[in-house]
């Protein structure tokens, strides 16, 4: 948090940057106000960089295309009906949005857009006061009906409303206050805890679309580790991701298996760790997240209890591959992030028969294959996957990946590659047996297929003699 006058000159520069002070410029001289509210002035005061600029005004939709249209490069009026008109002008996108009274019906989260003529009134509707400030341009007046200030410093996330009003009026603000506690570091306030904990079932009259975008926000934070805590403890999880409240498994006397629960957010915590020093700079790592969130969630379904009093849990890569394809699909994720997601899952138990014995360059070019396109997030989800105290155990099984990395570095040196791939595709395999496209042909390409891995490259005199003798036995 920095000091109000540190906050105010950070947004002193923000107000003179280009597409800022143009637009102020223009609302004043149309006769309208112009403020930059919410995330903007509430990131100011908490040292961090706008990415986006929002601004409110009195201005009607209409108004407003007719001043910024002239001014910027693009404009979008999609949401024209909720009274927003974003635009870009400078090289940056603006939000500008006619002020609101909303009302809500107590049935549907989404309001009868009513437009006003106050700030303040606009202000309090929102959704926590931390996000109930505003900065009148171009005179730099702070605007502050909530408190937000004090809730800044604090570190706490309250609603302007009462909390059962504010989450009744729109119960996605419950998963909204989980994700902003995780993304700013605060602690929700007791009351709207309360609210959240009793009033959990109105979160299934919210699409499955909102959910999934605001999971996805809470896990792209740095650290989603408190926000998914609130979700399980609040009984949001039970609703939205049941499968991670079931990692809760009942210890015996005698702690014959880890608490899966706790290990699961720790193989999180590393996993994000690992990705942050593996790839600076980029942007968080959805799929290879929700890998490690959910990577032992089978275990429940195969937790067996055999003689001897020892707790087993086979086959939970496969079962728990298949609960989050079907739980990733229900909460309409892409096609492509429900298969990598599962592929992860299935695969995350391979590498630790590596330790039991070594590898023979067939079984390391079979587990780059296996992986595919995801062998570097699988990379990062098995050594996140160590949460042993055991140091022994950690640096052995550490010292081990770095092996099977280096090995699959120098397969990939001595190979090329397109190691992967048979030496003759299936054009060239037609070409040689004198087949048209059929199954005949995908068999060959596979038996080649084999042959690589086995053996490493052949080469296309060899590779074709050998497609010939095995054809012939066929």
């Amino acid at each position: 948090m920095q000091s109000v006058a540190t906050a105010l000159a950070q947004l002193d520069a923000l107000a003179s940057s280009p597409a800022v002070s143009t637009l102020s410029s223009a609302f004043r001289a149309a006769g309208y106000e112009l403020s930059l509210v919410g995330g903007p002035v509430r990131d100011a005061f908490l040292g961090r960089v706008a990415t986006d600029i929002d601004f409110a005004t009195d201005a009607t939709p209409d108004q407003v295309l007719d001043i910024v249209v002239p001014l910027s490069d693009a404009h979008w009026d999609i949401g024209r009906q909720f009274g927003t008109i974003a635009a870009r002008l400078h090289g940056q996108t603006a939000e500008i949005t006619t002020y609101r009274t909303d009302a809500y019906d107590g049935e549907s989260r989404k309001p009868e857009v009513e437009f006003g003529t106050r700030l303040e009134d606009d202000l309090e509707r929102r959704d926590f006061t931390v996000n109930s400030l505003a900065l009148r341009l171009p005179d730099m007046v702070l605007v502050d009906p909530c408190g937000g200030v004090e809730d800044l410093l604090a570190g706490v996330l309250r609603t302007p409303a009462a909390p059962e009003r504010s989450f009744g009026d729109d119960p996605l603000r419950m998963l909204r206050a989980i994700r902003f506690a995780a993304q700013l570091g605060f602690e929700v306030h007791e009351e709207a805890l309360a609210a959240i904990t009793s009033m959990v079932d109105r979160i299934d009259g919210i699409s499955v679309e909102r959910v999934n975008e605001e999971l996805s926000k809470l896990l792209r934070t740095d650290e989603p580790r408190a926000g998914l805590r609130l979700l399980v403890e609040t009984g949001l999880a039970a609703r939205v991701l049941p499968e991670l409240p079931a990692l809760q498994l009942t210890q015996d006397e005698h702690h014959h298996h880890k608490d899966v629960y706790e290990h699961s957010l720790t193989v999180l915590d590393q996993a994000i760790e690992l990705e942050k020093s593996r790839n600076p700079g980029e942007a968080p790592d959805l799929v290879l997240r929700l890998a490690a969130l959910l990577h032992d969630i089978g275990k429940p379904a195969t937790r067996r209890l055999e003689p001897g009093g020892v707790v087993t849990f086979h086959h939970h890569d496969v079962v728990g591959a298949k609960m989050a394809k079907k739980r990733l699909r229900e909460l309409r994720y892409d096609n492509d992030t429900v298969r990598d997601v599962a592929r992860l899952i299935e695969l995350h138990l391979r590498f630790f028969g590596y330790t039991e014995g070594a590898w023979t360059d067939s079984a390391v070019r079979r587990y780059v294959r296996d992986a595919g396109d995801q062998l570097d997030r699988l990379h990062i989800l098995t050594r996140a996957d160590v949460t042993t105290r055991n140091t022994r155990k950690a640096d052995r099984l550490s010292f081990a990946y770095d092996d099977l990395e280096d090995r699959i570095r120098d397969l990939q040196e001595q190979e090329g590659r397109a190691a992967l791939r048979p030496d003759l595709d299936g054009e060239a395999i037609m070409a040689v047996l004198g087949l048209a496209p059929g199954p005949d042909v995908g068999a060959a390409y596979r038996f080649l297929m084999e042959l690589r891995l086995d053996e490493g490259p052949l080469g296309t005199e060899e590779a074709t003699r050998r497609l010939l003798a095995w054809w012939s036995e066929r």
